[in-house]
């Protein structure tokens, strides 16, 4: 089963700028306006197709998210006019001048969808004025995001059915938990799947060995990091450790296979040792600096960098605010492999929500009230299609978890052997065949919502 694929070259890239006037605070005091990026791509739109939007979510908007993912490509067979917005506080689209906690205040969900909302109702009732070529006025929407885009697009089916036709939402984290132990036995499945998820955890172990010691120095110095403490030294080993879970899994490539487990192919090596030969690759194939690595593993940095522009920033508040997931070791006594180090505990995480954002910022966050608010309102949403894939990092925050379903719903499919986000990636000749099954049966999916929208 598979869909037509259509090169990038046939896709000419949408470069052009457009912006939508939003109000600072949809719900509060603040009636500044602000403006919102979008891009547009009409290459395929023919009169009387749908509207397929997405939003890059916690990433700057840039022309591939319109030009070269496959609902770019999906836009072909459906005369669909192809929309991404930036989200607020991302990239160019800023209600505010900075990133201080008191700026970031107005980032809330609410306010993230309600901007979309008024973006679609424009759109509707005043085509002209928001797209470049002509659109009916009862265009239908389909909306597409993967990862934290996915909650997006669920959402915004879930709460505005009336604007938002159906959704494909991918990988999308939606089940939030405080201490995120799940995420790294995610990584796990993926390692035990190539074989070497014991020795890897093996050599975490060396590691918390040494950094509960009383000299770190010569383990940070045999792997190029900074004087770190031992606590953001285990930090910023988890980071460098999962660099690759995200990565696409391809016939015949996987990039956590190349990069990971084959510096463990060696049963000679002790797992301590082929752990630093990955670190180290990991971080010359990456070209990440000096400057780079404190800035990864030192929480503290860029304390008081109001700055805009800075996606970590943006990201860390809507951690400490929204829906923690704080990527943490498993505990003792559950009886599981350990794929980080057990310094990186929540009081690694959750000890600068306030010094970066303020008192006022709540702490640990209330993941009980947003998961009874925003997972919760999933629940009897129709026309949502999830997807995600069995080896997919995140998987035990979607709605397809490693142990069932949260949600009860036949629009659903786990992706055997697929990572993070893959059937929205723009389609390969050397795609799983599993990830060709997911587009396929998105596309009947769409279509039916389509049809039997007429």
């Amino acid at each position: 089963m598979g869909t037509p694929i259509y090169p990038r070259s046939d896709i000419p890239a949408s470069s052009t700028q457009y912006w939508f006037t939003q109000p600072i605070d949809h719900f509060g005091n603040n009636n500044g306006t602000w403006q919102q990026q979008y891009l547009v791509n009409a290459t395929f739109y023919k009169p009387g197709g749908p509207i397929f939007i997405s939003t890059p979510g916690e990433t700057p908007l840039s022309t591939r998210y319109v030009d070269a993912t496959y609902p770019s490509q999906l836009a072909q067979q459906m005369n669909a006019l192809v929309i991404s917005v930036e989200h607020r506080f991302f990239g160019s689209s800023n209600p505010m001048p900075d990133l201080s906690g008191e700026s970031l205040q107005v980032l809330t969900i609410d306010n993230v969808l309600e901007d979309f909302a008024q973006f679609l109702t424009a759109a509707r009732s005043n085509p002209d004025d928001v797209f470049p070529v002509p659109v009916s006025k009862n265009a239908k929407v389909i909306f597409f995001g993967g990862s934290y885009s996915g909650n997006v697009a669920a959402w915004m089916r879930a709460k505005y059915p009336d604007l938002v036709l159906g959704a494909w939402s991918s990988s999308a984290i939606l089940y939030a938990r405080l201490q995120n132990y799940q995420f790294d036995q995610g990584y796990g499945r993926h390692l035990q799947a190539l074989g070497c998820a014991e020795q890897f955890s093996q050599a975490i172990d060396a590691v918390d060995d040494i950094l509960t010691s009383s000299d770190i120095a010569p383990l940070q110095q045999k792997l190029g990091l900074p004087a770190l403490s031992a606590q953001d030294t285990g930090g910023l080993l988890a980071g460098l450790g999962i660099l690759y879970s995200l990565a696409p899994i391809y016939k015949g490539l996987d990039l956590v296979d190349s990069n990971v487990c084959s510096h463990f192919a060696n049963s000679t090596v002790e797992p301590i040792n082929a752990y630093t030969q990955m670190i180290k690759a990991a971080i010359a194939q990456m070209g990440i600096s000096s400057e780079g690595l404190m800035q990864m593993g030192n929480t503290s940095y860029g304390l008081h960098n109001y700055a805009l522009g800075q996606v970590d920033r943006t990201w860390y508040y809507m951690c400490c605010t929204w829906f923690g997931n704080w990527q943490v070791a498993p505990p003792a006594d559950l009886g599981l492999s350990k794929y980080r180090s057990q310094l990186a505990d929540l009081s690694y995480y959750q000890s600068n929500c306030q010094r970066k954002f303020g008192s006022d910022v709540v702490i640990p966050v209330d993941v009980d009230a947003y998961n009874a608010k925003w997972f919760d309102i999933l629940k009897g949403a129709s026309n949502i299609y999830y997807t995600t894939g069995s080896l997919d990092i995140w998987r035990d925050s979607t709605v397809l978890t490693s142990t069932g379903n949260l949600l009860s719903s036949r629009s659903m499919f786990t992706i055997n052997g697929a990572s993070h986000v893959q059937d929205l990636k723009f389609a390969q000749d050397n795609d799983l065949d599993t990830v060709k099954q997911a587009r396929y049966i998105g596309n009947m999916f769409v279509s039916r919502w389509l049809r039997e929208s007429c």
